[in-house]
């Protein structure tokens, strides 16, 4: 059964930072790209972050850009989002997802697996 957990959510004022992680078991964890995504309420699910299977390419949004850092630890089962220099528009349930073919990265079709979600709230 595969299962991705994800930790490090809170609540943070603006300009602070926060670390998500995210574990997978249940699946071979070196062989999926691994995806962060958001949703705040009333809107859709968007795109965050992703990171292919040997973190040879990552990719963000550009609202995310130059403050969040995707990364993974594969001995580890892990994949992470750093978050600095966060805002109030930052403030949404953060999932983490798992992709097993590299494609499309930034649509949530393209994923396997999801995790159940952090909330971070970011106040002003």
């Amino acid at each position: 059964q595969v299962q991705l957990v994800e930790s490090g959510g809170g609540l943070v004022q603006a300009g602070g930072s926060l670390r998500l992680s995210c574990a997978a078991s249940g699946l071979t964890f070196r062989w999926y790209a691994m995806g962060w995504f958001r949703q705040a309420p009333g809107k859709e699910r968007e795109f965050a972050a992703s990171i292919t299977q040997n973190a040879g390419y990552t990719l963000y949004a550009d609202s995310v850009k130059g403050r969040f850092t995707i990364s993974r630890d594969n001995a580890k089962n892990t994949v992470y989002l750093q978050m600095n220099s966060l805002k109030p528009e930052d403030t949404a349930v953060y999932y983490c997802a798992a992709a097993l073919k590299i494609q499309e990265l930034e649509r949530p079709r393209s994923y396997d697996y999801w995790g159940q979600g952090t909330q971070v709230t970011v106040s002003s």
